[in-house]
């Protein structure tokens, strides 16, 4: 019977995988149909749009669903599809605050299922303008430096334009203002720097600190719920759960 609960479990855990490379596909899809839509479907007229797919392409989304999801936005494709970008706010467990973007052509079907993933995992909706206040709107550059001097790529960084950045060895989390991102981007990318993902993000004015793994497992609940949903394109909280906590979480 061993045989047959280990081959459950990978089955398991695979159907999980799969489902989760199938959101990460949606998501990336919804992106790219939004900014052609509203910025053409041209990459080279387009940068958003480059990096959009440059993002898809990192995470292994295929050529043919890169086209497809321009086509969506351009109205070029036979399926082209209305979509509306939408932000909502709410209120999770510990005190933290919840900021989720939807992408989605039903505006009914998205507020249900966020409203829902937040009163079944101890949040609850605000009204606009609750949360936002919370956030700021700006770029993130996850990007690499190996075989760069620290403080020679750290100069370089600055140079680039960027605001901010963190380093962790090779790897750089650098942050911008929401309109210099892509020219911080090309920058860094003409400086040598392999560019892992670049987007606009919204990122905390105050991080609320998770002290315990008990708390700690009911935030990340909240996050999977909503991540779970296949109308929403990213969610955006204030928790902070330091490393040691999240290793016993492991």
């Amino acid at each position: 019977m061993s045989g047959h609960s280990k081959w459950a479990s990978i089955k398991h855990k695979k159907g999980a995988l799969d489902a989760k490379r199938g959101k990460i596909f949606t998501k990336h899809a919804k992106i790219i149909t939004i900014i052609a839509r509203d910025g053409g479907g041209d990459p080279s007229m387009n940068a958003t749009l480059r990096t959009a797919i440059a993002n898809a392409k990192a995470d292994n989304v295929p050529n043919a669903n890169i086209d497809k999801a321009i086509k969506k936005g351009t109205g070029a494709g036979k399926d082209a599809l209305i979509l509306s970008t939408i932000m909502y706010e709410g209120f999770g467990p510990c005190g933290t605050a919840f900021y989720v973007q939807v992408i989605t052509d039903n505006k009914n079907r998205s507020v249900t299922g966020v409203k829902m993933a937040l009163t079944k995992n101890g949040g609850n909706m605000g009204s606009a303008g609750s949360v936002g206040w919370m956030f700021e709107r700006k770029g993130v550059i996850l990007a690499k430096a190996e075989g760069k001097d620290k403080e020679e790529a750290e100069l370089e960084v600055i140079d680039a334009g960027a605001e901010d950045l963190t380093i962790d060895g090779n790897d750089f989390e650098i942050i911008t203002g929401p309109t210099d991102l892509m020219k911080v981007r090309d920058n860094l990318e003409k400086s040598g720097f392999v560019i892992e993902k670049a987007e606009i993000s919204y990122l905390p004015k105050e991080d609320v600190k998770i002290e315990t793994a008990e708390d700690a497992k009911k935030v990340l609940k909240l996050v999977d719920a909503l991540e779970d949903d296949e109308d929403v394109a990213n969610v955006y909280s204030n928790f902070d759960i330091p490393d040691e906590v999240m290793e016993s979480l492991t």
